[in-house]
């Protein structure tokens, strides 16, 4: 497999192929997925809960990211790597620069911010300075406290047209990726039609670019819950190589998500 950028993705997109990306927080895990073809790995805040124990993604830091985007570097030749911005790493402009700065020397090839127009102008100073940018709309964990807890976001008419306009201001600031979580299947659909940019949903339908799983929920072994969203692939195959092998194909084909992992 090619080294794949962020070019690769939007030609993906351009030709209709779907992309697969997981999350991964160490070497050797990242080295599976690699291995596999995974387009794209997300070093996700998430690592707050999966790795850490805590109740959402709010306690993770700067540091704790780096530490992390370092790790799976050593274990990846040809998958994109994004790192995310954690909480509050990104309030400024400056902060945004000088954390964002951070992520990339460590390794990552792209960092992920969370929120809506707010952004802009944060990222096309990260673009004018080098610094690819993944947004992400709906459900934005960091959040979790505005949103009154983790629930589908953009059900009501106005905040689905709101959503779809901050798509359009976030691409024309310059982010070469989206991510989608927890949104109605057709509100992901009609995002993903609206902007010339690869989606990724996460919750948010089959009509998305590609589909992005914490490799937890993938594998069947957070110790919480499964996400609705979410498929246990290793229990298909016994084998976490086979398995990640098995979701890269399901989503390739149109197969994953089917219709008992979305929103309406």
């Amino acid at each position: 497999m090619k080294k794949i950028t962020t070019a690769t993705l939007r030609k993906m997109k351009q030709q209709g192929e779907k992309i697969s990306t997981i999350t991964a927080y160490d070497a050797s895990f990242a080295k599976i997925f690699d291995q596999a073809g995974i387009h794209a790995i997300l070093i996700g805040d998430s690592l707050g809960m999966v790795l850490q124990g805590q109740d959402d993604t709010l306690p993770v830091n700067i540091e704790h990211m780096a530490y992390h985007t370092q790790c799976v570097k050593r274990g990846v030749e040809n998958t994109l790597i994004i790192s995310d911005m954690p909480f509050m790493s990104y309030a400024t402009t400056e902060q945004a620069y000088t954390n964002a700065a951070k992520l990339m020397q460590a390794g990552a090839s792209m960092v992920k911010i969370e929120g809506g127009k707010w952004l802009v102008d944060t990222i096309k100073g990260l673009v004018e300075r080098g610094i690819p940018v993944c947004a992400h709309l709906g459900l934005t964990p960091q959040s979790v406290n505005v949103f009154g807890g983790f629930k589908v976001q953009g059900r009501e008419q106005s905040q689905a047209n709101e959503m779809i306009e901050h798509a359009k201001l976030l691409e024309a600031a310059g982010a070469q990726l989206l991510v989608l979580e927890c949104i109605p299947a057709n509100l992901g659909k009609a995002i993903s039609q609206a902007v010339s940019i690869p989606t990724i949903g996460i919750g948010a339908g089959k009509d998305t670019d590609g589909q992005i799983l914490v490799m937890h929920d993938a594998l069947g072994i957070s110790c919480s819950y499964m996400p609705k969203f979410s498929r246990n692939f290793l229990i298909d195959t016994g084998d976490i190589q086979k398995a990640v092998e098995l979701y890269i194909s399901e989503v390739t084909n149109g197969n994953f998500p089917s219709e008992d992992h979305i929103f309406n």
